[in-house]
């Protein structure tokens, strides 16, 4: 069954227009709703009743769904967007889950246009959630904050390509070039732009990366990662993907003797609260939340007001170093 999105992308023009169309609403030149309704007929596009009433009034509230556990990097973002909505004097309705599944996204799509959403924003953990939230006829704007670079909707991120090149850039010049690197889990969409920031820097070095190893995020698989390797010595240097597989990384190679950053320099990612406190304080990426917050509302808006040039807002990373890493040549 067709979606609003699939008339969207027929006709050439926005969902919120598709949607101003099928409510009949004004600020539609006659050609542009000539071509979506040529699009409807063509697909057979039956919008929802629902939908209909929905956005014929304004709520001044913004549906908001986040999936994944409760993970340092989303709980930031939630409360980013927060405070920016909350500036634009808008309410944020959430619902939270696990599991990405078809089915537990439909129910909180439905909880949230019951509410009168004005529009849905996606805090999207895995490509799942994704591919599940984009066969829904949601009849309100989504905006989904991820870093795949997908098309098909509206989208925010941080770059996270970027932030995972900057870190390896970083140990590269300080004379490593033997460089392990600790992902997140494989379908995560930030490990996965990570591992390829790291793969790119070292390619553009001429270093032959190995394979990652894949963690789960948790400071546990971090210092089950330090254990395997801890006796390991053709390494310099690793990039963990997250803070806090950064700290049980270092928690198990210190149990083994190997010192940081006098044996081996760590970066992490993140800039948790705790990252200047470890042992040694901790080189990281710091992700700025509160801007990519702002990004979220200020597109959200030019979405509901229709004036959205589809460009992708991206908030690059900084590069925070501490006393994790060190030069090659204090071994």
């Amino acid at each position: 069954m067709a979606n609003i999105f699939d008339v969207a992308r027929l006709a050439g023009v926005s969902h919120q227009t598709v949607s101003r169309v099928v409510n009949d609403l004004p600020n539609v030149r006659p050609a542009t709703r000539q071509r979506v309704e040529e699009a409807i007929k063509q697909l057979r596009y039956r919008p929802s009743t629902a939908a209909r009433a929905l956005v014929t009034k304004r709520s001044r509230t913004i549906g908001l769904i986040t999936t994944g556990g409760p993970d340092y990097g989303p709980s930031s973002i939630v409360l980013g967007f927060n405070e920016a909505a909350r500036n634009a004097r808008y309410n944020v309705s959430i619902s939270s889950m696990l599991e990405s599944d078809a089915g537990s996204m439909r129910g909180s799509v439905e909880l949230l246009l019951g509410q009168n959403v004005e529009a849905i924003v996606l805090v999207a953990a895995h490509r799942g959630a994704l591919e599940a939230m984009q066969r829904i006829d949601l009849g309100v704007p989504l905006l989904a904050v991820e870093s795949s670079g997908r098309s098909g909707f509206h989208s925010v991120s941080i770059d996270q390509y970027a932030g995972a090149h900057a870190a390896t850039m970083h140990l590269i010049s300080l004379g490593h070039r033997e460089i392990l690197h600790l992902a997140g889990p494989e379908d995560s969409m930030d490990a996965i732009e990570r591992v390829r920031g790291w793969r790119a820097a070292l390619a553009e070095n001429g270093i032959v990366p190995s394979e990652p190893h894949i963690g789960d995020w948790s400071p546990r698989s971090g210092y089950e990662f330090g254990r395997l390797i801890a006796d390991d010595r053709t390494f310099t240097a690793i990039f963990s993907s997250n803070d806090q597989m950064a700290l049980g990384l270092m928690h198990a190679l210190a149990q083994h003797g190997v010192r940081v950053p006098e044996d081996v320099s760590i970066v992490g990612f993140d800039d948790i609260p705790e990252a200047e406190h470890f042992t040694p304080p901790l080189t990281t990426v710091r992700q700025d939340f509160g801007e990519l917050g702002r990004d979220i509302m200020t597109t959200l808006m030019e979405i509901l007001r229709d004036e959205s040039s589809g460009d992708t807002p991206h908030t690059v990373p900084k590069l925070v170093v501490r006393e994790s890493t060190a030069r090659l040549e204090r071994r």
